[in-house]
């Protein structure tokens, strides 16, 4: 990003910017966040879910009677499936924006179904898996949210609408870390409340988007007259009772 600024003079367009990270790291919120400070700041946004229908196929396994995904139609299943939906739906986000000029804000990127199979153990996968997403650019920033597993097992409980393990998160954030693409991420640390999380986005991306507004300065108010002191009234009395006709 650095590199890429420099050539520029830091005018370069923002046209694909990608949150990545294990489930119940924020990257929806951020992602939201996001696109929408771009829109306001003049750089029109759109956000993108590029889901690979985990949740999804974990819910119809459910309704089967199955515990998870895996038990319905394997790993290797499940794997195909993910890969497949997650390519559709970046290409239609690419798509969307190239038609519409708008900048591309990715909740997921290809990134993600690289660490979603190395934490299923189906290196194979990954192999073409990258042969398959090789057809679309890279963002020109990708932010991985980085938190703990047991933090971000606590707030998928809180949420409600769905269920990890401790195992798969910990697998999970194994896996992005030992991406060779890792060194190219930009980290941002994920643990702290929203509002921080947003600030450390929005100082990454300091060309693009402009400070955040601070309150002007104002003047400070004139000092209150002094009162006169006792000899000055008395002759300004004196002077005036003169001054009659």
């Amino acid at each position: 990003m650095a590199r890429s600024l420099r050539a520029t003079g830091g005018t370069a367009r923002l046209r694909r910017v990608a949150l990545i990270g294990i489930d119940g790291s924020g990257k929806t919120t951020q992602a939201y966040r996001l696109a929408a400070a771009l829109t306001a700041a003049g750089r029109p946004a759109t956000y993108h879910r590029n889901a690979g229908g985990r949740r999804w196929l974990g819910r119809l396994a459910n309704r089967l009677g199955r515990p998870d995904a895996q038990r319905l139609i394997g790993r290797n299943g499940v794997l195909a499936v993910e890969s497949v939906l997650r390519w559709l739906a970046i290409a239609a986000a690419l798509v969307s924006c190239l038609v519409t000029g708008r900048t591309a804000v990715m909740d997921r990127y290809s990134a993600c179904q690289y660490a979603s199979i190395r934490a299923h153990g189906g290196q194979r996968w990954e192999r073409l898996a990258r042969i398959g997403y090789r057809v679309f650019p890279p963002p020109q920033v990708t932010f991985l949210l980085t938190v703990d597993p047991a933090e971000a097992y606590r707030r998928i409980e809180r949420r409600g609408d769905d269920h990890e393990t401790m195992g798969w998160l910990t697998a999970a954030d194994t896996a992005y870390r030992t991406l060779p693409d890792y060194p190219s991420f930009v980290l941002v640390d994920a643990g702290g409340t929203p509002d921080d999380v947003a600030r450390r986005i929005r100082a990454h991306l300091a060309a693009w988007l402009p400070p955040e507004a601070e309150p002007p300065a104002l003047d400070p108010p004139a000092p209150d007259p002094l009162p006169d002191p006792p000899a000055a009234a008395l002759l300004r009395e004196r002077l005036a009772v003169q001054a009659r006709p």
